[in-house]
């Protein structure tokens, strides 16, 4: 008989440091569910029983029981009754974390050390490409290392510590790394929260004496960070704390908590940044620093200077590992060093061997993503403290393997230079670093062009889910929230991503201002705050329509996807504070092309519902505004030109998933927000939209949004399509879309009658297009469609980039077919569009209830299909006009072709 697979605990297997005292628990089956038993029990016996439940659910069952304690270990069972009886009991364990800042009793230690360098550049200075006139090693400080001793009496059963820091930081017990990943705890709202992270220390303790290190650099707390590369951002001093929870088999607990009795020193490091880059002297190892029996009465004491505890927060989701190696593809001698091509735009670091290297030798590896057009090197991350070079300093070893412990570069090359003999493909690897998300989707087709497309967006997607969703992972690597609420759907279908995405929309509302003004990117530092304060132009904007609005898009996005109701419930106050904020300033301000103007009382009326007017981004980088002129001439044109437009347009649409979402919730005033939305679209029609359909700019995108959002009255919604087509085929088929627009753009055209056209764009290989990039052999989404021109130069822009990206959710959802039409996939279609050009797809998705898949190919003058569907979901085939419900398991279907295409 089957049995229930797949246990998860808030979306993980088997998590130690749930962050809940309420967990929510899955489970998979491979039969139709007619009931349910579940069971959570600690050493002690049963702490929460269900009972049978008569119900299909096997996804994000909560715990209804009493309070679940922190710092404990629970197991938890489940079985499922099906039409021939009950399957046997499955089980899995997990443990929470500390739950309550009274779990604390450790104090914050910080190590001897100057303060961080403070340094702060302006857009500004970004633009004119100023920075810092000293090197590295003058401005930058060390990593340190912190050592406590301990002792543990034997019969120790179970060992629980509990780290974080304000900077990064890796954890050693007695030599043994605390566990795999990278670049804890990550980059938080530190003002408001900082993540702790939780690790199994059990096999790495012996009774007797004991020790715990800590090596701490600046990272994202004092490291360089954002467009300017300005340091000190949070703050000037790293600090460590944690907290070592023992349990022994006689019922006793101990905890080894920081404070006065750590001892500090600097480290091998002389600089590690995560911008910069890592220069690490390995004749400075302190051998046996992290395992007793180290004298270590020469180094200094560190000092507990009373910070806050209460901002401590359980880590959620999965953390930043080395997710995988890309060996080196081609090793190329040049005059300034061996050049590497490891075929792949990542973010990472290179792993490099080192044979017979002699005492004081210097190896330097700087990183690009791109080589010039003549294959020289080419530094394309323009911009201040963004060296992406990384040094290491021989210690005379036969054979050493080192790789950068505390930073990160965005590339695909490297080159290395200062060693002493050629350098042999086989001593250097790409370490990919991510946020180790589960991969949970694919997509496959009988067209490399388009294979490659959806590798790219897979691509971005890791290079830039790396602690929090960031721009790109080589100049900003900021949390900016409009390329997300761009990707979000796209990121859905590659991934699992609700715990990721519900941790940085934590930080997001922490970051919220007090006058409900979402920030358009998290985390948001002091200095941001400050530096937004005392400028003018792009660099005053706090908020923006289509950005600041990812407080709706995304958690709708995730339960639409995912089913999960708890990511309405936890962002529906800050969505609802953003939603007051945008009434309020549209009652209170008018735009700037109206400031002139004598309105009537019933245009006065009509603008005050519109939240149109201060500096937004608009529909970011449209193609047509940037073409010709030097990147922070053209920046702000389609801002200029869109912005009084896109506004309302995203405000609407907030208002409408307001709406859904308080449906959803079952409150009261669903229908209230219903009316504003359609309130502020009835407006906008009157003020922007002519009779014939047409908006008072012409670009695609203004067309897009305003069709995608429901912003056109319906009896001039064909004209406005028509437009919009009118202005595809003025720029010979090709895309004219920026940001908020592009994720849009084939939706609508299918949506509105023209799939012909859809299908024409997605096939277009000139610039700027999709299959442009493609063809010039980009390996991740670049963030402007010429990053790369037609006779190969380059443009200073970064090359991974994923919002322009968001077409890999259309892949999914129309050429494979596959799309929820209820939340989590409870109800489901497949309708591929089987006439889109080439002649074999295959894809799949991974639903709370396991995996539904499309296979479908055209041959002759039939198309075959075939389908897997879990059991738990309802689904249908769509094709040719007909609708097939589709049975739970593995099913073939057959039908003749009814359109003309072209297979690839």
């Amino acid at each position: 008989m089957s049995t229930c697979r797949e246990l998860r605990v808030e979306y993980l297997r088997a998590p130690i440091g749930v962050g809940t005292r309420h967990p929510r628990f899955s489970w998979i089956v491979d039969h139709r569910q007619e009931g349910y038993e579940l069971e959570v029990a600690t050493a002690g016996g049963t702490v929460w029983a269900t009972g049978v439940v008569e119900s299909a659910q096997i996804s994000l069952v909560a715990y209804g029981g009493e309070e679940l304690a922190s710092n404990t270990a629970y197991t938890w069972r489940v079985r499922s009754r099906t039409p021939g009886g009950w399957t046997p009991w499955a089980s899995a364990a997990f443990d929470t974390a500390l739950l309550d800042p009274e779990d604390w009793t450790a104090e914050w230690v910080e190590p001897a050390q100057q303060d961080a360098v403070v340094e702060r550049w302006s857009i500004l200075d970004w633009i004119r490409g100023l920075g810092p006139d000293t090197p590295p090693e003058e401005r930058l400080r060390p990593p340190q290392l912190l050592r406590q001793r301990f002792t543990v009496r034997e019969g120790l059963v179970r060992a629980r510590l509990y780290a974080t820091a304000r900077g990064v930081y890796s954890a050693f017990l007695n030599g043994r790394r605390a566990d795999d990943q990278v670049l804890a705890p990550g980059s938080d709202a530190y003002e408001h929260r900082i993540s702790v992270q939780a690790y199994d220390a059990t096999d790495a303790l012996a009774a007797g004496e004991n020790v715990l290190g800590i090596a701490l650099a600046d990272g994202w707390w004092a490291g360089r960070l954002g467009l300017t590369g300005s340091s000190a951002q949070f703050g000037t001093r790293t600090a460590a704390i944690w907290q070592l929870h023992l349990d022994y088999g006689d019922g006793a607990r101990e905890v080894v908590a920081s404070g006065e009795d750590a001892r500090s020193a600097v480290g091998p490091w002389v600089y590690a940044d995560l911008f910069v880059g890592e220069h690490y002297d390995s004749r400075r190892v302190p051998i046996g620093w992290d395992r007793p029996g180290f004298d270590d009465a020469d180094w200094m004491p560190v000092t507990t200077p009373g910070h806050d505890r209460g901002v401590l927060r359980p880590f959620t989701g999965e953390p930043i590992r080395r997710v995988r190696e890309l060996p080196a593809l081609t090793v190329t001698p040049t005059p300034e060093g061996a050049v590497v091509d490891f075929g792949q735009v990542i973010a990472g670091r290179v792993r490099l061997r080192l044979r017979a290297a002699s005492p004081g030798q210097r190896i330097r590896i700087e990183h690009t993503e791109t080589l010039a057009v003549d294959g020289t090197w080419f530094d394309n991350i323009a911009g201040i403290n963004k060296e992406q070079t990384d040094v290491y300093v021989a210690a005379g070893d036969d054979v050493v393997e080192w790789e950068p412990e505390f930073t990160f570069h965005g590339f695909r090359y490297a080159r290395v230079s200062g060693l002493s003999a050629p350098l042999d493909a086989a001593d250097i690897v790409a370490v990919v670093i991510a946020s180790d998300l589960e991969q949970t989707g694919s997509f496959a087709t009988s067209d490399v062009r388009l294979d490659r497309l959806h590798q790219n967006a897979v691509w971005s997607q890791r290079g830039n889910f790396l602690s929090v969703p960031t721009d790109c992972p080589q100049r900003e690597r900021a949390g900016w929230t409009g390329d997300l609420q761009a990707f979000v759907g796209a990121a859905s279908n590659n991934a699992q991503v609700v715990p990721f995405l519900a941790r940085w929309l934590d930080n997001l509302r922490a970051d919220q201002l007090p006058d409900g003004r979402i920030p358009i990117f998290s985390p948001r530092s002091p200095f941001d705050a400050e530096a937004a304060a005392t400028t003018q132009g792009i660099g005053a904007i706090v908020a923006s329509a289509g950005w600041s609005d990812a407080i709706a898009t995304v958690p709708w996005v995730l339960y639409e996807r995912f089913g999960d109701r708890r990511v309405l419930e936890d962002n529906e106050e800050a969505l609802r504070r953003w939603i007051e904020y945008q009434r309020t300033a549209a009652a209170a301000e008018l735009p700037s092309s109206l400031e002139a103007e004598e309105l009537t009382p019933e245009r006065r009326r009509r603008q005050a519902l519109l939240y149109n007017a201060g500096l937004h981004f608009g529909d970011w980088l449209t193609p047509s505004t940037m073409e010709g002129k030097p990147v922070h001439e053209a920046i702000m044109i389609a801002p200029a030109l869109t912005g009084e437009l896109v506004a309302p347009m995203f405000q609407a649409q907030t208002l409408t998933i307001a709406a859904r979402i308080a449906r959803v919730l079952d409150r009261d005033d669903a229908d209230d927000l219903a009316a504003r939305a359609n309130q502020v679209r009835a407006a906008f029609a009157a003020e922007y939209i002519d009779d014939r359909g047409d908006l008072p700019v012409r670009l695609q995108g203004v067309y897009v949004l305003a069709l995608a959002f429901d912003m056109v009255p319906p009896e001039r919604r064909p004209a406005a399509a028509a437009r919009l087509v009118e202005l595809v085929r003025a720029r010979g088929d090709r895309l004219d879309t920026g940001f908020l627009s592009t994720p849009h753009l084939l939706d609508v055209l299918c949506d509105h009658g023209y799939p012909d056209v859809a299908r024409t764009l997605l096939w277009q290989s000139e610039m700027p297009s999709w299959l442009y990039e493609v063809d010039r052999g980009a390996t991740t989404f670049w963030e402007t469609w010429d990053a790369i021109a037609p006779d190969g130069s380059i443009r200073p822009m970064s090359m991974n980039h994923y919002a322009p990206g968001s077409v890999d959710d259309w892949l999914y959802r129309r050429v494979a077919g596959i799309r929820p039409t209820s939340p989590g996939y409870r109800t489901a279609v497949i309708e591929p569009a089987v006439d889109i050009g080439v002649g074999r797809v295959s894809a799949h998705v991974t639903t709370p209830y396991g995996r539904l898949a499309v296979a479908w190919s055209r041959a002759g003058g039939a198309i075959s299909l075939e389908v897997d569907v879990p059991h738990g979901v309802s689904a249908e085939l769509r094709l040719g006009g007909d609708t097939v419900p589709l049975p739970a398991g593995t099913s073939v279907h057959e039908r003749p072709s009814f359109a003309p295409a072209s297979p690839r």
